[in-house]
């Protein structure tokens, strides 16, 4: 992945770590690290622990595992203070460790990205907060690659969608206001869903705030439009819930589904891709010992194969991988050839970069053999056929009968509440006998602990009983008046003609479309990214009229306006403006005419979560 020249995501790496080494910095000699375990994946991005090590940090502690002990003076904590239950949580420990240590320890407290009136209020109720040195580390976004950011907060998506807490919507706006401050004001909003909405006024809103702040000329660089990023698309994921409920068919994807990918790492048994280089086991007798041990790898765009296989449809993978293993064997033999000292040692030179890269082709070769298990297993092709009937608009009760067959094979739970809630959204509910028989076989099969579930899923819309009084199956596009109005359910029927949705012959090999990343289905979400910034493409597929010449995102949505109407949410095209049109004439003049030619960055922003797949097809 290339640097885009909005946005540069290694200075918001650097920030970040010398924030907290500062603060680390701060409070002087060794001192023990008590961190949320959601938080420690992303520090691990930006700051190694021998770094902490160099600042003081003499051991590091998981906040939920309660088990700090009191083998140094100095204790700092790093958390969220958004939960109550993390307050709580350090609040005990404080008084555990106050209470039963001989020595009077100092405790110097954390927050990530924000102090909050709950949790100072919490640890003033426990007795604690005077004996506490607060700090915040405004760690909003986590650069996950060079084009890849990810919002520094534990599942957004239950909080938002579940809980209806808007708390990340809030925390969404803080992260997106640095960059309006250094890079210019987003030119345009544009997005889609009620969620979305609130985050565009929530953004303006504290523009307004910072601008009645600025008093000084020495902070107006965020009051102009950037001349680097032309817009912020906004998609609340609410609109298109249908896509994160398939299995995800791209190599990265598949990982994810099979493993787990949390900040660029996956835990993988070693009994598939082995030890770690120099780190075998071995007993008391000298001789290799077999163990279930599970080895932590790194997956981003530092390991080029990786690079290279992320984003590609698993079909082709194997292939891809025949014809690395060919040229590094190439390579390697071109040593027998060198027939002078200076290309001997020009290939000692290169020896580090082959083996290194030897190393990355066993370890994808190995996962690929294992996901190669995945997927020609009976189970995975049945999920895979039901899932692609369902997108396609096959009769819904037609797939019943397999899924019942799958809950007697004693199929992963997962697996089975994402079918039919993926029926249930698509059709806008399951039928009352049908829905009530299935919560009847879920309970049997798999115990009357998933009653919170079930209930769970329903209150987010996701497993509804498909009722003309139900408040989730409401005629799409048609207000009071008879005029288009805003959905209150996403009428996936309509859209597979409209957007194309749908896509029959589809080249893995060299794709044209991104329906290739499941094989057929085009993500909905990113779908509404085209409709933005891809328009003579999407027309060319739905059969339309060309565009007029000069179309550009400034349109917003157009000429996809009608689509849109079928889908959940509010829609909005927000134009920024500067402050000074004279200081906006003054940096057009400076800048050469607006930038000059230069290529612009488009932010898209995913409120509420996204897949590796969506983000391979964006």
């Amino acid at each position: 992945m290339a640097s885009h020249p909005g946005i540069d995501t290694d200075s918001i790496k650097e920030s970040a770590r010398k924030d907290l080494l500062d603060l680390l910095e701060g409070v002087r000699g060794k001192k023990n690290l008590v961190i949320e375990q959601s938080l420690a994946g992303p520090v691990s991005i930006f700051v190694k622990f021998s770094t902490l090590q160099d600042y003081g940090v003499d051991r590091v502690f998981f906040l939920e595992n309660d088990n700090l002990d009191a083998s140094q003076k100095n204790v700092v904590f790093l958390a969220s203070g958004e939960k109550a239950s993390q307050c709580l949580a350090i609040a005990g420990q404080i008084k555990r460790l106050q209470q039963s240590s001989s020595v009077e320890h100092d405790f110097s407290m954390i927050w990530v990205p924000r102090r909050t009136l709950v949790s100072d209020r919490i640890l003033e109720e426990a007795g604690v907060l005077g004996d506490i040195a607060v700090e915040v580390l405004p760690l909003h976004f986590v650069p996950l690659d060079q084009d890849v950011l990810s919002l520094a907060y534990d599942d957004p998506f239950g909080d938002l969608y579940l809980q209806k807490d808007p708390t990340s919507i809030f925390l969404a706006a803080q992260a997106l206001m640095p960059i309006q401050h250094k890079h210019g004001l987003f030119p345009r909003i544009i997005g889609k869903g009620d969620n979305a909405k609130r985050l565009m006024e929530l953004l303006l809103r504290m523009r307004s705030e910072a601008a009645a702040e600025e008093s000084t000329a020495t902070s107006r660089i965020g009051m102009m439009p950037s001349s680097t990023i032309e817009s912020l698309i906004i998609i609340d994921r609410e609109v298109d819930m249908v896509t994160p409920l398939l299995t995800q068919l791209t190599y990265e994807g598949l990982i994810d589904e099979m493993f787990g990918i949390k900040n660029n790492q996956a835990e993988i048994e070693t009994s598939i891709i082995g030890q770690a280089p120099g780190q075998q086991p071995k007993s008391q007798s000298g001789a290799p010992q077999q163990q279930s041990l599970k080895r932590k790898i790194q997956l981003d765009s530092s390991d080029k194969l990786y690079a290279q296989l992320r984003d590609a449809n698993f079909a082709i993978v194997g292939p891809l991988l025949n014809k690395v293993a060919r040229r590094l064997a190439g390579e390697y033999e071109s040593r027998h050839g060198a027939k002078s000292t200076a290309e001997l040692r020009e290939f000692v030179k290169k020896l580090p970069g082959y083996q290194a890269e030897q190393q990355s082709l066993k370890i994808h070769t190995s996962l690929t053999e294992e996901a190669l298990k995945h997927t020609q297993s009976e189970t995975f092709s049945r999920v895979l056929e039901i899932q692609q009937n369902l997108v396609s608009g096959t009769d819904p009760t037609a797939q019943h009968d397999a899924i019942e067959e799958l809950i007697a094979r004693d199929t992963p739970l997962t697996t089975i509440l994402r079918l039919l809630c993926l029926e249930s959204t698509i059709s806008g509910g399951i039928r009352p006998k049908d829905l009530n028989a299935f919560k009847r076989l879920i309970l049997h099969a798999y115990g009357p602990q998933h009653i919170l579930t079930l209930h769970n899923l329903e209150r987010m819309g996701l497993l509804i009983a498909r009722t003309a009084a139900n408040p989730f199956y409401i005629p799409v596009g048609v207000g009071g008046s008879g005029a288009p109005s805003e959905s209150k359910v996403t009428n996936y029927s309509a859209l597979r003609k409209q957007l194309r949705l749908i896509v029959d012959e589809v080249n893995e090999q060299d794709p044209n479309d991104i329906a290739y990343v499941y094989s057929g289905y085009a993500p909905l979400s990113v779908r509404l990214v085209q409709t933005i910034l891809q328009k003579q493409h999407l027309l060319s597929l739905t059969s339309r009229a060309d565009l007029p010449p000069g179309s550009s995102s400034s349109q917003g949505f157009a000429p996809f306006e009608q689509s849109l109407q079928n889908i959940r949410g509010a829609t909005f095209n927000r134009q920024q403006k500067g402050e000074s049109e004279a200081a906006l004439k003054a940096r057009h003049m400076l800048t050469g005419g607006g930038g000059g030619g230069r290529e612009k960055t488009v932010v898209v922003m995913f409120l509420g979560g996204i897949t590796f797949t969506e983000i391979a097809a964006l």
